[in-house]
């Protein structure tokens, strides 16, 4: 059974947040501005994805 995916892009520069904001960008892969990466849809992702969510855009909910 295939999970899953979601693609997250980073819309916002992660600069001038808080700490556990930017760790949550790195955690979910991403480094700079307009990068997406795909990760899987799962509990701990949607997590770190709803703590940044200003900064992000997310395709295949």
């Amino acid at each position: 059974m295939a999970t899953k995916q979601l693609k997250v892009t980073l819309k916002k520069s992660v600069h001038g947040q808080i700490a556990n904001i930017a760790q949550s960008v790195r955690g979910l892969g991403l480094r700079k501005r307009h990068q997406t990466v795909t990760v899987a849809d799962t509990p701990e992702i949607r997590g770190l994805i709803r703590t940044a969510r200003h900064l992000l855009a997310v395709q295949g909910e």
